[in-house]
């Protein structure tokens, strides 16, 4: 059977129990404490859900934590560590939880708020005039680093390896979102320079000792490495995964920066969601004050990024779900995807954490957890098991089929089935996987390189009720035009432009390979980020024109670019 077609009909049919059983165990009953509702029949159909969503996602293995305000409810775990030997993974086992680590961050911040060593509204070089940024639109003050609205870039180095590649700023601060690991590495330095000792040192006593989460490694070093679980990465790194793609071990990798360094286990996240959930309070104190907390969970800027409704306080992602407050983040590591989410209404939240990076977050798993214990409080039938995989329908699929017709007489054809979409090449059919919107993934090597994207007309619906209709669809450095819709047509190459494309490659295992196209007389990253031109050899990455993400190319060797600076980050032509 091609697992990589099994629908959630098919894994209902055959039934979840043919799939590996969950590891794991309630704290001391913890699910049926005094005054706790009955939770056996929710968390079941949670277990059921994250097996059904393990397999067909490809995750290798899964650890959760569920907690309310009188703490852990379950501490679980599923699937494997070693796929080959089929060792399970064990709730005492480190997953790396990425992003989350910025909610750490914030905190303590406001904790040296409360005691008047940090003024928030205060510009970020009074404390830290080493910095090296390019900041034309304004000051940028620690408020703005805590809400990612300081207009840096997302992964600029902080000590760039050119010092003449400065990150540079691109609107004015706190006007508008945009997720900057930099901004939170400048914390992490601000945190050392007022604490005066070392990231893991301040928040291993200011947090992880306080709470109790004593399993927590604060950096990710060799010395935590035998602790950390093992985890997976995409065979081919240069290339979209598609859903069940070939899979490696990682090797090691060594974070100490604020952004994103924290490796836990769910019976500590359990314990950090439930001071959360307080508010900041922990037996015997709080860890932040009220005041503190209420900016913490105010959503001080809109964040899109999160959702058309959400926004963004201090180091967390704000929101309404189900007409409940919650706050939510997630963690991409280069091994490890995780997801946090707390209802602040009814006092629960979950921590779900996957051992691969295969480019998407188990918020699904975190989401139906708060909803399934909502169900139980509420005494409320349990909700039916959400889809497994997104992908596996495609709204509106009949809207995407078609003839698609290439300048050199090359055609592609799009057939669509109730509510999927596949290519149609002679006796073969290749299936389209969806990514976004309208970007899908092709499993097939003439097409495994780029994403495949279909084009839209500039939207005619005022209201938005109704999509705009597909003209084209691109492939890399490939246009194709719909038969039967005008879509402008294709455009020659241009030769000023050749000098840009090819394959680049970072040693950075953030960064990987980038590839740069020409298509429709512009460049294109990836085939799918378009690059305006900006200055000398310097483009701005992105369809937003305040976008700070650029990319620089420099050493023109025999009509080509050799270098490729990404926001500082050095890549080589391959």
């Amino acid at each position: 059977m091609n697992t990589a077609l099994l629908s959630r009909r098919g894994m209902l049919a055959l039934g979840l129990s043919a799939l590996p059983a969950a590891l794991f165990f309630d704290i001391a009953g913890a699910a049926d404490a005094p005054g706790r509702p009955s939770y056996k029949s929710s968390l079941a159909a949670l277990d059921r859900f994250i097996e059904g969503y393990r397999a067909a996602m490809n995750a290798p293995g899964l650890t959760l934590a569920v907690a309310d305000t009188q703490g852990p409810i379950r501490i679980a775990s599923y699937g494997h560590v070693d796929k080959a030997a089929k060792s399970p993974v064990l709730t005492s086992h480190l997953f790396e939880i990425g992003s989350i680590t910025k909610s750490f961050v914030a905190l303590i911040v406001l904790q040296m708020h409360e005691e008047g060593k940090i003024d928030l509204q205060a510009p970020i070089r009074d404390r830290l005039p080493w910095l090296a940024m390019q900041d034309d639109f304004g000051e940028i003050l620690i408020h703005h680093l805590l809400t990612h609205s300081s207009g840096m870039p997302e992964d600029a180095p902080l000590f760039p390896s050119d010092p003449g590649r400065r990150p540079r700023q691109a609107f004015k601060p706190g006007s508008q979102f945009h997720y900057s690991n930099w901004g939170f590495d400048v914390l992490g330095h601000l945190i050392e320079t007022v604490d005066r000792r070392s990231w893991p040192a301040a928040l291993s006593a200011r947090i992880l000792k306080p709470i109790g989460m004593d399993d927590t490694a604060p950096v990710i070093t060799s010395d935590v490495r035998p602790r950390i679980a093992r985890s997976y990465v995409p065979l081919h790194d240069d290339r979209p995964y598609p859903r069940h793609g070939p899979m490696v071990p990682a090797g090691n990798l060594a974070v100490e920066f604020a952004a994103g360094s924290i490796a836990s286990t769910p019976q500590d996240m359990a314990s950090y969601m439930r001071m959360i959930l307080n508010r900041g309070a922990i037996s015997g104190g709080r860890i932040i004050s009220e005041e503190s907390f209420k900016l913490f969970s105010t959503a001080h800027i809109a964040a899109p990024p999160f959702g058309p409704s959400a926004g963004y306080g201090y180091g967390i992602a704000v929101d309404s779900f189900d007409g409940h407050v919650r706050l939510r983040h997630t963690g991409g590591m280069v091994s490890f995807m995780s997801a946090m989410q707390l209802d602040l209404d009814a006092g629960t939240a979950a921590f779900a954490s996957i051992n691969a990076q295969l480019g998407y977050r188990p918020n699904p798993v975190a989401q139906f957890a708060l909803q399934v214990l909502r169900s139980a409080s509420t005494h409320a039938p349990v909700p039916p098991l959400p889809p497994f995989d997104e992908s596996e329908k495609v709204d509106l699929a009949q809207s995407f089929a078609g003839t698609y017709i290439h300048a050199d007489g090359r055609r592609l054809e799009v057939a669509a089935h109730s509510n999927s979409l596949e290519f149609i090449a002679g006796d073969r059919r290749i299936p389209l996987q969806q990514s976004d919107t309208d970007t899908f993934i092709a499993d097939q090597s003439a097409f495994d390189l780029f994403p495949v994207v279909f084009e839209r007309t500039a939207a005619d619906d005022p209201a938005g009720k109704t999509p705009p209709p597909i003209v084209a669809l691109s492939h890399g450095a490939d246009w194709f035009a719909r038969a039967g819709h005008d879509s402008g047509g294709a455009l020659q190459p241009s030769p000023e432009l050749a000098a840009f494309t090819g394959e680049y490659y970072s040693e950075n295992p953030w960064m990987g390979t980038v590839r740069i196209v020409q298509r429709q007389r512009q460049l294109w990253m990836g085939g799918t980020e378009p690059m305006t031109p900006i200055g000398n050899r310097l483009f701005r990455i992105g369809a937003q024109a305040s976008s700070p993400e650029a990319a620089e190319f420099s050493e023109l060797v025999d009509g080509n670019y050799e270098l490729l600076w990404l926001t500082g980050n050095e890549f080589r032509r391959t």
